[in-house]
């Protein structure tokens, strides 16, 4: 460890950089200047050692068709094991420009078209959309919140949902998006258990992996049981973790043989192959020596996450939210403010002048809730809540 201190407080310009979150409001509809928490990147510059390894490689002038060396593999491996506990193997691993396209090739290798495809709603709304534009059918077994606003796998609704609906093929968000679950260790085997009785796919999206506050510890469903590597496929990225989304580059894992080969032709069949040089040398970097920047930022989105709670029980109390135990994002219940959805909107884009995510684009169990993104520099989510705030007093 060098000891250095990185700096998230201090805000970075994004606008003008034809980044989606800042500059193309007016595009999806919303009115100009929001002040953005809506989608999933981050407010900070990534790692030093990072931005070296792609000054290095961008120094070369070539950026010619690309693959991933050994090197590549046992930074990946190496991270894997000492995060996470679990030992790859390179075998398994398929690489894609994106977790969604990675779902989407799942969606096409393991169902037909008209086949229901199970998720746990309210759920990154992506995974409704893959499923759906496959000609597929979403089936959801919602997530059921106490009364503590903690959100609850309903395991009888889970396995009656699995066979009433011949479900073949099931979308596991683990750290949970937006809910921002960590799923227990004995919630996940019940999960396991309930699919491999019926023969179900697993895909595991595990992108917010390492994302995880507390003493609580994310546990990669594939390794739960030796036969679950069999119905299991795994999906990984560098992009929440070191904010290298636009880079495009996610690490898939299949060991099973046939499983893999199945998903590889998709993506031959979608006319893909190699990953962008770029986004190769940075997801090596960041594996490698991203370790100091990422346990720095980790400390301070719980920080945020402690602004905001602290934040909403001061000031307004009307508001209440999920308690995060992973990811960046945190799960705002607005209901008991006895506004319809159409008055949500207003009251957020309108008055607040603020852009988060919509409960409802969650599915229907989100309605009444926002999310908001808090990666970002402490006083720009000072500034977000306060508008919010003066938004309310007066709406």
């Amino acid at each position: 460890m060098s000891g250095k201190r990185y700096d998230f407080d201090t805000p970075v310009e994004r606008r003008n950089t034809d980044c989606i979150k800042f500059d193309f409001a007016e595009r999806r509809g919303k009115p100009k200047g929001l002040l953005p928490l809506w989608v999933a990147d981050m407010d900070f510059k990534t790692s030093d050692e990072i931005l070296e390894a792609i000054h290095r490689r961008t120094d070369h002038g070539i950026f010619g068709y690309t693959e991933s060396g050994e090197s590549y593999f046992e930074a990946l491996a190496d991270w894997m094991e000492q995060k996470h506990g679990w030992e790859i193997k390179k075998s398994w691993l398929v690489q894609t420009p994106g977790v969604v396209f990675a779902l989407a090739m799942a969606v096409r290798a393991y169902t037909e078209a008209g086949d229901g495809v199970l998720i746990q709603q309210p759920v990154y709304y992506p995974f409704t959309e893959v499923i759906e534009d496959n000609g597929r059918r979403v089936v959801s077994s919602d997530l059921v919140p106490d009364g503590d606003g903690k959100y609850h796998m309903d395991f009888e609704d889970l396995e009656k949902k699995i066979v009433e609906e011949k479900i073949a093929l099931f979308f596991l968000c683990s750290p949970h998006n937006p809910v921002s679950r960590v799923w227990t260790r004995e919630e996940l085997l019940r999960v396991a258990d309930i699919c491999l009785r019926h023969g179900v796919i697993v895909v595991s999206d595990e992108i917010h992996e390492d994302f995880v506050f507390g003493d609580r510890k994310h546990t990669v469903f594939a390794t739960l049981k030796k036969e679950l590597e069999e119905i299991t496929i795994t999906a990984t990225s560098p992009a929440k973790t070191f904010n290298l989304a636009g880079l495009q580059v996610s690490n898939i894992f299949i060991p099973n043989r046939g499983l893999r080969a199945k998903f590889n032709r998709q993506i031959a069949a979608a006319g893909y192959s190699q990953l962008n040089t770029i986004g190769l040398t940075a997801c090596e970097a960041a594996y490698r020596y991203g370790g100091e920047w990422y346990e720095q930022m980790l400390q301070y989105i719980e920080g945020n996450i402690t602004f905001m709670r602290d934040y909403l029980r001061k000031k307004l109390p009307q508001l209440t939210m999920t308690e995060p135990e992973g990811t960046y994002l945190v799960w705002g219940d607005f209901r008991r403010l006895g506004l319809s959805e159409k008055e949500i909107e207003e009251l957020i884009v309108e008055k607040a002048r603020l852009w988060l995510d919509s409960g409802a684009i969650f599915g229907k169990a989100g309605a009444g809730f926002e999310r908001f993104n808090v990666a970002c520099p402490r006083r720009t989510l000072a500034q977000a809540l306060e508008q919010l705030d003066a938004a309310i007093e007066k709406f």
